[in-house]
């Protein structure tokens, strides 16, 4: 099979193609044979040797994927040839096949598409963990949501708003704001014109947002800290701008607020149970027409080295889908 192989870490330019065996799966594993991969953030980490986590050389990038199942490993129920689906793992989705544990699997919505699915699992995963079991986001709360027109950005307006949440998108420029529009906020700031902490005290009369949803870190968090409401909750989910904030105790202190760590990862690896009722959550909101998915770019698979590149360089709004 064709695969996007990472043989030595460093940047995106550095993958190259290969034809490789086919994985077959062991017990209580599934092969899928991936029509589209999603790119996601960690997918440069550990392509850079800098996750949590990194498979050993050579592999395949790519942690999102959506297909049809074409093999079945001993000991796996539920499960059948020709299943359509959609997968999360540490990697193996840059390629024609991946093999993935089968608690990792869930059925693609009957109205979603292969490459709507390599790019919802994460990122509406990540957003509604985030706000729902960490958050603890109530209906009539406001959120500010930071890079609110990258992929989890997106989902987390449009996550935020279907809990019944006031959404307030934050991004660089005023095209990426008129999208975060478009999927819900309710407000927005661009924070490259505007200084952040300001904003939101205007945006809310003074009181501030009850939830932060920070997938950027650098300089913008303790900005976004400093205007946090009474009892808020900053939810950490990842440092896009490169950086990991220092944020001075006495604020949390003050304000009565939680600093909340997010890893819907290691989540959705130690909870299957709770993973699977997420995601079939998510799936009948999706079904109710509460999400839709924004896919900025499109990338054969010998191109995925460039879809990780945009997506770093944030030239790239919504998602960025790979295609074999």
């Amino acid at each position: 099979m064709r695969a996007l192989m990472c043989e030595a870490h460093g940047e995106p330019e550095t993958l190259v193609m290969r034809d490789v065996p086919a994985p077959e799966p062991g017990p209580g594993e599934v092969r899928i044979a991936v029509r589209a991969a999603g790119v996601n953030f960690p997918d440069a980490l550990v392509i850079r040797n800098m996750y949590q986590r990194q498979p050993p050389l050579p592999f395949a990038p790519g942690g999102e994927a959506a297909g049809l199942i074409d093999a079945i490993g001993p000991g796996v129920t539920g499960w059948n040839i020709g299943d359509r689906v959609a997968a999360y793992a540490l990697s193996g989705a840059f390629a024609e096949a991946m093999v993935v544990p089968a608690s990792r699997v869930v059925p693609l919505s009957p109205s979603m598409d292969f490459e709507t699915g390599a790019v919802f699992t994460m990122v509406y995963g990540t957003a509604f963990h985030a706000l729902h079991d960490r958050g603890r986001l109530q209906a009539g709360e406001t959120v500010l949501v930071l890079g609110a027109a990258g992929g989890v950005g997106l989902a987390a307006v449009e996550v935020a708003k279907a809990m019944g949440a006031t959404v307030i998108a934050a991004a660089s420029n005023a095209a990426k704001l008129d999208l975060a529009r478009a999927h819900g906020a309710d407000d927005v700031i661009d924070y490259a014109a505007e200084d952040l902490k300001q904003a939101i005290r205007d945006r809310t009369g003074g009181r501030g947002v009850d939830v932060i949803f920070d997938p950027v870190g650098g300089s913008l968090s303790e900005a976004a800290f400093r205007s946090i409401a009474l009892h808020g909750r900053h939810l950490v989910i990842g440092f896009a701008a490169g950086t990991i904030p220092s944020i001075a105790l006495n604020l949390p202190l003050l304000r009565q607020a939680d600093i909340v760590g997010v890893a819907w990862g290691a989540f959705a690896s130690a909870d299957p149970v709770g993973y699977r009722a997420n995601a079939d959550r998510l799936a009948a909101m999706y079904e109710d027409g509460a999400f839709k998915p924004h896919i900025g770019l499109r990338v054969p698979l010998e191109r995925g080295g460039e879809a990780l590149r945009a997506m770093l360089d944030r030239k790239v709004e919504g998602k960025v889908v790979v295609l074999p």
